[in-house]
């Protein structure tokens, strides 16, 4: 039975058990009287019914499908002929690759013989007999827990209890995977990262003022410097990024005070989702955009007035980016200041304020820690961005502040240090984690910043 076919079952059982379980609830308080003697609604009883039908049944499943692959290789293994089995781990994992690809019907490598050929179709009729014997075990355990608990239930069963223990506890398991997550994520940088100081030193790193990071297959190769100073890298990022905070947060702002203290319910309708618009277009737009139309406009235009304007620029690549989380800034501001208090507006007029002296002493400062959360979206937005400096800014590490030049960003390098037929131990791919490691912690300290200046003027304007 195909896995989809299996889910679509075990779904339906698990709502069947929720209207048997609510079923005999009202059974029960029939019996009784009238549903005020349940413990529990009856909506709980249906509910803890329905959890006992799809959560055995879905750990089951999983469980059997992780499983499954190294069983099933284990009982093909065990019928190969023994020439085949006492060959080398290496060769042995390309025939049972063989195997799985000519099951799947995918591209095999090499000559098919008899002996793979009549592996495979073992392997075949295993996988159909494992999937009828999950559909089998999954179905009865979901009936038979079904039935179990569908006959326990009585006026005293907690249901409401237990349904919210187990869902609390479920809260708790996602809440864990998420970190974990995070953990894990920081833990592989961290290794991989490691690796690469002890090839380059982390001084070279941190304070070098040239990244080269070609490093020379032989000894004789020209044009591979293997220079690994970071500071180019990131002054470009800080440069883009800063060019695009000073496009964004302005207009952002002014965008949402607008629509939010100025302009009426029908105009607001009509700005506000098309502002929005901006944050739905996909970035590789953005980019043609700025390659194709605002990077030759700030060319031409320099060259006008005499300047040296570079083809792809630091000021093309930040005034786009900019145009691109003006959303960010405007939609979580204008959230904010619509969050004050009306009392707070209120009380300012009572005192004779003007609408401006009470956006900028009243509403403003109360609305801060929100307007704070969203500029730093837009600044997190603004270092992540990647499609747009690769079209308008270019590749070139440059140290340089000049606007007009061509710079390139940490998630630029990234992913170019990590595509192409290099080797993953060399320190050309591995300085891709120590640029991920050295961002994850100039983020964090932004954030850490951040979080005490939020604090701090929410204390003092509490």
């Amino acid at each position: 039975m195909p896995a989809t076919t299996l889910m679509i079952i075990l779904l339906g059982l698990t709502v069947v058990g929720y209207f048997l379980g609510r079923r005999r609830a009202y059974l029960v308080a029939g019996k009784s009287g009238q549903v005020q003697a349940l413990h529990s609604r009856p909506a709980y009883y249906g509910t803890l019914t329905a959890m006992w039908c799809g959560i055995p049944s879905l750990l089951l499943y999983i469980f059997w499908l992780v499983a499954e692959d190294t069983i099933l290789i284990q009982l093909v293994v065990a019928q190969l002929p023994d020439h085949i089995r006492k060959l080398p781990d290496v060769e042995l994992k390309l025939i049972l690759n063989n195997v799985r690809n000519l099951v799947s019907g995918n591209i095999v490598s090499g000559e098919i013989d008899a002996a793979q050929q009549a592996a495979a179709n073992h392997y075949r009729d295993l996988k159909t007999i494992s999937q009828g014997a999950l559909a089998v075990a999954a179905t009865s355990l979901a009936v038979g827990s079904t039935l179990m608990i569908r006959s326990r239930i009585s006026s005293t069963l907690r249901a409401r209890n237990i349904v919210e223990e187990v869902v609390k506890y479920f809260l708790i398991a996602c809440s864990t995977l998420a970190i974990f997550t995070t953990v894990g994520i920081v833990l592989s940088v961290l290794y991989e990262a490691i690796r690469f100081f002890q090839i380059i030193p982390i001084t070279e790193f941190l304070f070098g003022l040239e990244w080269s990071p070609q490093m020379a297959i032989r000894s004789d190769q020209v044009g591979s410097s293997g220079a690994f100073g970071a500071i180019p890298v990131f002054m470009g990022t800080i440069l883009i990024s800063t060019i695009a905070m000073f496009v964004a947060v302005p207009i952002g702002l002014m965008s949402a005070i607008y629509l939010s203290e100025y302009a009426s319910r029908r105009l607001r309708a009509v700005v506000k989702p098309l502002i929005e618009i901006l944050a739905g277009i996909p970035t590789v737009v953005y980019g043609f955009f700025a390659a194709l139309t605002v990077a030759p406009l700030i060319r031409e235009t320099g060259t006008l007035m005499g300047l040296d304007v570079s083809s792809e620029s630091a000021l093309a690549a930040g005034l786009v980016m900019g145009i691109m989380i003006i959303p960010f800034v405007s939609s979580l501001s204008d959230d904010f200041i619509n969050a004050v208090p009306r009392s707070l507006r209120d009380g300012a007029y009572s005192l004779g304020a003007t609408q401006s002296e009470t956006i900028k002493q009243v509403i403003l400062p109360a609305a801060l820690p929100g307007i704070i959360g969203g500029v730093l979206l837009a600044v997190s937005r603004a270092i992540g961005e990647t499609m747009i400096v690769v079209m308008a800014a270019g590749l070139s590490a440059n140290l340089t502040v000049n606007p007009l030049k061509t710079v390139t960003t940490v998630t630029v390098q990234i992913v170019t240090l990590l595509v192409g037929d290099q080797e993953f131990d060399s320190p050309k791919t591995l300085a891709a984690f120590a640029l991920g490691l050295l961002l994850f912690f100039v983020t964090l300290i932004l954030n850490i910043i951040a979080l005490y200046v939020v604090r701090k003027y929410r204390e003092q304007y509490e």
